[in-house]
C-alpha cells in the first residue's frame, strides 16, 4: 500500500497542492463553504487533477516533470489571476475578457502594489509549483506508466466526473442552485460559490466557443398592467372620461412581423414585446423638449462623493434637481463597460461578453446620441483615459456620437487617473455654441486604486480632505471625487456664462458603487454596516437644470431606468416595451433587478441567494407574486441577451 501511494505520489502532490490554492482562494475571495459546494468542488477538482496526470503518463522522467510543471503552472496562474482582477473589479473575468487582457497592463503598477500588499498569501499560491519545481525530481517517482493503470486512471475520472454531475443535480432546480449554474444560466460569483473556480471557468469557455447563451423560457405575459396613481386632485367624472391615455409607443405592426418571420427566436421576441404593457405619458412628457442635454456616467461616484463643504457643486446638483431617494446602481460583470452600457441601452448586459463593444455593429435608434442626433442636435462623446479601452472607440460612434479619448483627439495630460477638470476645460468650447447639442461624458478621475501614492487624483487634492475624520483610503476617495466636482464647477459657470444654463438639462450617474475600497472603508463612510446584497448599490442619480423647482422621488428605479426617464422627459419618440427599464416618472411598476437575480419592487425585496422577501411595511406577500417578478426579471435578462445578440432593433427598423 505505502509502495504504492508513493508510486502516485505526484497525483497526491498534485491534488493537495490544487485543494490548498482552492481553499486559499476562497478564503481570499468569496469567503463561503457550504456543504454541498464543498463536495461539488471536491469530485470535480480530483478529475482534474486525475486528467491531468492521466496526461502526464504518456510521458516519463524529466519529460514527465516538466509537463506537470508547465499544466500546473497555467492552473495556479488562473487562480492567482483570478484572485487579482477580483480585487481590482470583485468580479472573475470571463474567458472573453481574458482575450482582451491587454488592457489590463496598464495597471502594472496597481497590480504590483497589490502583490506586495498580499505577499504572503501571494508566496502562499506560489509556494506549490515553486516546490514542484525545485525539488520535484528528488521527490517524486517519475517512472513508465502501464496502460492498466491509465485504465484505471481514466475509469476514476469518468467515476468522479460523474458524482461531481450528480451533486449538481442533487442541489435541486431552483434559481442559483450549482444546476441552475451548471445548465441555465450564466453568474461568475455565484458559479465560482457553488461550482468550483476551474468548472466555472471551464463551462464559460464552453460556453463561448458554442455561442450558448442562458436556457430561461420567459413567459408570453410579460408583465402585469401597471397600478394608475390616483390623481393628487378630484377630476369630475365627464373629464375622467374625456381623457386620451397616451402611450410611449412607436407603431409596430407585432402580428405582421411574426407571421413574415421564418427565425423562430425572432418570432418569441415579437411575441414576447407585444404582450408587454408600455408605459403611459405623464406630466414630464416633454418637460425639457428642445434643451440641451449633458449626460455623465461617473466613474466610481457615489453618495460619499457629496458633501456641503468638500464637493460644493454636486451637493447642489444633487438637491437643488430631482432627488431620487431610492436610486440603485447595480453591478454587472464587465465593471465600469456595463454600467455604460445599463444607462446608455436601457438593456441588461449579456454574460460572458463585453456587451457595450459587441453592440457596435447593431442598429440603436433609441439611445440619446443617434435619436438626438435626427433632431438636428450636435451629439459628442468624451472620455479622458486611452480611448479604445473596453472598445469604446467601437461603441460610442455607433451611439451616434463623434467620439474623442485621450489618444484620438482628446489631448489631457497623461497621469493615472486622468482630470476630469482638464477634459471639461478642453471639451466644453467644442459645443457649447452648437446648439442643440447633446454631449456624454465618461469620466476617469474617481477610478480605483484609493491611496494618496498611486493615485494622481488623490494626490493633486490631498490638501482638500486632511481635516476629514477618515482613514487615508477614505479620504482619498473623496479627493478623486473632488476633481469631477471642479469640473462640473466649470462646466456650470460656462454654461452660465453662454447663457445656455436654464436650457441644459444635466444628468449624472455612477458606472457602479466605488469597489475599489474595502468593505471597512465602505462602513465608515456610510457610518454603520453596510448590506452588501442591496444597500451596497444605492447610490444618486443627478438630474438638474438652473431654475427648477427641487423635487423629492422616492419609486424605487435604477440606472437601467435612465434612457427611458431622459426620453420622456425630452419628449422623444421611443418604444417603452422595447427597454428592460422604465421611465421613473410615469405610473408603472417600479423593478430593479440585480446581476443575481434579486430585485427590489415598492412591496419589498427578493433576495436570489437566501430566496427570502422582506416587505416593504410589513405587508403579507404571497408566493405567487415573488414567482412572477421572479419571471419577469429572467425575461428582463433573457431577451436584453436576445436583442444583442440577433440585433433585435434592425428586425423593426421600419
Amino acid at each position: 500500500m505505502i509502495a504504492m501511494l508513493k508510486e502516485e505520489l505526484l497525483f497526491v502532490y498534485l491534488f493537495l497542492s490544487i485543494s490548498f490554492i482552492d481553499i486559499m482562494f476562497r478564503l481570499s475571495t468569496i469567503n463561503t463553504f457550504s456543504y454541498t459546494d464543498i463536495v461539488i468542488s471536491f469530485y470535480f477538482l480530483t478529475a482534474y487533477m486525475l486528467a491531468i496526470y492521466l496526461i502526464c503518463s504518456f510521458v516519463q522522467g524529466t519529460a514527465r516533470l516538466i509537463l506537470s510543471s508547465f499544466l500546473f503552472i497555467i492552473v495556479v496562474i488562473i487562480y492567482v489571476s483570478q484572485l487579482i482582477y477580483f480585487q481590482f473589479f470583485r468580479t472573475f473575468y470571463s474567458m472573453y475578457s481574458l482575450g482582451k487582457s491587454a488592457q489590463i497592463f496598464e495597471f502594472w503598477k496597481d497590480v504590483a502594489q497589490y502583490l506586495l500588499d498580499h505577499f504572503i498569501v501571494s508566496i502562499l499560491l506560489l509556494l506549490p509549483i515553486i516546490i514542484l519545481i525545485a525539488f520535484g525530481k528528488k521527490m517524486l517517482p517519475l517512472n513508465k506508466m502501464s496502460w492498466a493503470k491509465r485504465g484505471v486512471l481514466l475509469c476514476l475520472f469518468v467515476l468522479c466526473y460523474s458524482v461531481g454531475i450528480a451533486a449538481v443535480f442533487a442541489s435541486g432546480k431552483a434559481q442559483n442552485t450549482a444546476y441552475d449554474l451548471y445548465f441555465k444560466n450564466n453568474s461568475p460569483l455565484l458559479s465560482v460559490e457553488h461550482l468550483g473556480l476551474l468548472t466555472s471557468m471551464r463551462l464559460d469557455f464552453q460556453r463561448l466557443v458554442t455561442h450558448w447563451s442562458p436556457d430561461v423560457k420567459a413567459p408570453v405575459i410579460a408583465e402585469p398592467r401597471p397600478i394608475k396613481s390616483k390623481p393628487a386632485k378630484e377630476i369630475p367624472e365627464k373629464q375622467q372620461e374625456e381623457k386620451v391615455v397616451e402611450y410611449n409607443v412607436l407603431d409596430i405592426d407585432f402580428s405582421n412581423l411574426i407571421s413574415e418571420e421564418s427565425d423562430q427566436a425572432i418570432k418569441d421576441i415579437h411575441q414576447y414585446f407585444s404582450s408587454v404593457q408600455p408605459t403611459e405619458k405623464n406630466d414630464y412628457t416633454g418637460k425639457y423638449k428642445g434643451y440641451n442635454l449633458i449626460l455623465l456616467t461617473a466613474e466610481g461616484f457615489s453618495p460619499f462623493a457629496i458633501d456641503k463643504n468638500v464637493t460644493p457643486t454636486l451637493f447642489k446638483l444633487a438637491h437643488k434637481g430631482y432627488q431620487f431617494t431610492n436610486f440603485y446602481t447595480p453591478i454587472w460583470q464587465v465593471s465600469t463597460s456595463d454600467g455604460e452600457y445599463v444607462a446608455l441601452q436601457s438593456l441588461i448586459p449579456k454574460s460572458g461578453v463585453w456587451s457595450f463593444q459587441e453592440s457596435g455593429k447593431n442598429h440603436l435608434p433609441f439611445v440619446l446620441g443617434n435619436r438626438l442626433k435626427k433632431l438636428n442636435y450636435s451629439s459628442r462623446a468624451y472620455h479622458n483615459h486611452t480611448y479604445t479601452y473596453y472598445g469604446r472607440n467601437i461603441s460610442h460612434p455607433n451611439l451616434g456620437y463623434d467620439y474623442k479619448g485621450l489618444g484620438n483627439g482628446l489631448d489631457v495630460k497623461e497621469t493615472w487617473p486622468e482630470s476630469d477638470l482638464e477634459m471639461m476645460e478642453k471639451t466644453v468650447p467644442e459645443y457649447i455654441h452648437d446648439e442643440p447639442f447633446h454631449t456624454y461624458y465618461m469620466t476617469v478621475s474617481g477610478h480605483m486604486q484609493y491611496s494618496f501614492t498611486g493615485n494622481y487624483m488623490a494626490w493633486k487634492n490631498k490638501k482638500y480632505v486632511e481635516y476629514l475624520p477618515y482613514s487615508d483610503e477614505a479620504k482619498a476617495y473623496i479627493a478623486t471625487q473632488i476633481e469631477l466636482d471642479r469640473a462640473l464647477e466649470h462646466l456650470l459657470a460656462e454654461l452660465e456664462k453662454a447663457g445656455v444654463a436654464d436650457r441644459t438639462l444635466i444628468a449624472l450617474s455612477a458606472d457602479h458603487y466605488p469597489y475599489g475600497l474595502d468593505d471597512q472603508t465602505i462602513d465608515e463612510l456610510a457610518g454603520h454596516s453596510v448590506e452588501k446584497n442591496f444597500e451596497l448599490y444605492k447610490n444618486t442619480f443627478i438630474l438638474y437644470t438652473k431654475g427648477m423647482e427641487p423635487e423629492v422621488i422616492s419609486k424605487p428605479a435604477s440606472s437601467l431606468d435612465i434612457l427611458p426617464t431622459l426620453s420622456n422627459l425630452l419628449g422623444l419618440k421611443y418604444d417603452s416595451r422595447l427597454l428592460m427599464g422604465k421611465d421613473i416618472f410615469s405610473n408603472s411598476e417600479p423593478l430593479i433587478p440585480f446581476l443575481n437575480k434579486s430585485f427590489i419592487t415598492d412591496k419589498g425585496t427578493y433576495n436570489a441567494e437566501t430566496r427570502t422577501f422582506t416587505p416593504t411595511n410589513g405587508e403579507q406577500i404571497n408566493e405567487d407574486y415573488i414567482k412572477h417578478i421572479s419571471s419577469i426579471v429572467e425575461a428582463k435578462f433573457y431577451y436584453s441577451t436576445k436583442i444583442l445578440e440577433k440585433d433585435y432593433y434592425r428586425k423593426i427598423e421600419n
